[in-house]
């Protein structure tokens, strides 16, 4: 077997599309530059997605296909949109730790595994990190936290150790930046690994680093009464300064040219951010709530400075680690992504396929298969032409009536292949038309 890479594999949350400069974006940072000066660089040494999708619009049932590989409706914890903090202690809602994912399948390979940050699949007793394959846990259980006291959104304290809870004070995305740059530090190229680094950030509430007091003043995380685009941007450069921390500490501990590292987010954006010139956000299927950024740097494989049209969804980056890891997927589950190092290797090579979402949120459903995508939800039905129109404001649903019909017949025969939605199944909507004047 030849020398087998590491993977760090870092997920903001609710980051809008056109957020970081090397994505377009607009707002700078209290410096005056880019918000993001080191995504940005990586982006210059790696490669770009453009065409880039999360498994859902909202952030838990996209981490269930970011653990399994597999689309997230196969599970029941997943349909939850998301799972609700009031859910602590379920013994359902979450991921089966019988169910094998990225990290036990690549721990039983022989790399050490670590989460640092956000987790929201399951609380104990009955889930974790810990369970699902994680040798090493520091973070949050649940959707949200205070930045400084620590507590989610139903104010428990939300901060563990392992599966102990912990008190540590201190910016919550400095911490986990710390934590990621010690494990770093603590790594050999005897030892292969596997490091999941996923943010809180630039999840609400609106606290940058010199807000400790705004979280004492604040009556719920969600935070409706305050916020700023620049508060905002802050928070995003706070993380961007810690993923640099971290690739610094990646070089110097000589493990820099073999270890692939990706850049994602969960979901589109919320409020505060960026999607231009996409429309929708968090909780949408239209393109500003799933198209997300995906960078990726491997220098022993991957060209520096290029981008790709490839359409890719989170579930993909499991079967492309597993093959990059020379690992095999569990028999009994099969993955439903596919493997993308044929385009880091050759960006311009494209793998022809097809994306599939559905919501029980305004019982919304998508498709996208090349240009063209089929959009649902309570008030009709819309197609939209994606290389013309990326802001999906042309319906051509009446003039290409034909084409509109076939790509109706995919969605329905994909969905057939699937669980129907639970009865039971919850959504969340943490705040309505009567909190902000556009939810």
């Amino acid at each position: 077997m030849s020398r087998r890479p590491n993977f760090i594999f870092i997920m903001a949350d609710d980051l809008g599309y056109a957020d970081l400069g090397c994505y377009g974006g607009r707002g700078l940072a209290p410096t005056g530059q880019s918000c993001s000066p080191q995504l940005d660089a990586m982006a210059a040494q790696g490669l770009r997605f453009i065409n880039g999708y999360a498994n859902s619009p909202v952030c838990s049932p996209t981490r269930f296909a970011l653990a399994t590989g597999r689309w997230q409706y196969r599970l029941r914890g997943a349909a939850d949109e998301p799972i609700p903090t009031r859910s602590r202690g379920h013994p359902v809602l979450g991921l089966p730790p019988s169910h094998p994912t990225l990290a036990s399948l690549l721990r039983d390979a022989g790399y050490r595994t670590a989460l640092i940050g956000k987790w929201h699949l399951g609380f104990a007793p009955h889930f974790g990190p810990l369970k699902s394959g994680y040798q090493e846990f520091f973070g949050a259980m649940s959707g949200g936290l205070d930045y400084f006291t620590h507590k989610d959104s139903a104010g428990a304290h939300d901060l563990f150790e392992g599966d102990q809870a912990c008190h540590h004070e201190g910016y919550l995305t400095d911490q986990f930046s710390d934590r990621a740059v010690q494990f770093i530090q603590r790594q050999s190229a005897a030892q292969p690994f596997l490091l999941s680094l996923h943010y809180t950030a630039p999840h609400w509430p609106w606290e940058t680093r010199a807000d400790q007091a705004q979280a004492h003043a604040i009556q719920r995380i969600v935070h409706t009464d305050g916020g700023s685009v620049q508060t905002y941007l802050t928070m995003l450069h706070h993380m961007d300064e810690g993923i640099g921390r971290v690739l610094t500490a990646l070089r110097s501990a000589g493990l820099d040219e073999n270890t692939l590292v990706l850049f994602t987010s969960d979901n589109g954006g919320e409020r505060f951010s960026d999607t231009w010139p996409l429309v929708g956000k968090k909780m949408d299927l239209l393109e500003g709530g799933i198209r997300v950024p995906y960078i990726v740097r491997w220098p022993e494989k991957i060209p520096a400075n290029t981008y790709t049209a490839q359409c890719a969804i989170t579930m993909d980056w499991v079967a492309t680690l597993l093959a990059a890891a020379q690992v095999n997927p569990h028999a009994d589950y099969p993955l439903d992504g596919i493997n993308l190092l044929p385009v880091l290797a050759a960006p311009d090579q494209l793998i022809e396929r097809a994306l599939y979402w559905r919501m029980k949120y305004r019982q919304q459903r998508a498709l996208r298969q090349g240009q063209w995508k089929y959009f649902a939800n309570e008030d009709g039905e819309f197609l939209f032409d994606l290389d013309a129109d990326p802001r999906e404001r042309a319906n051509l649903a009446h003039r290409q009536a034909d084409r509109l019909t076939q790509l109706k017949a995919q969605w329905e025969r994909w969905h057939a292949t699937l669980p129907a939605l639970p009865a039971d199944a919850t959504v969340s909507i943490p705040y309505t038309r009567q909190d902000l004047a556009h939810p």
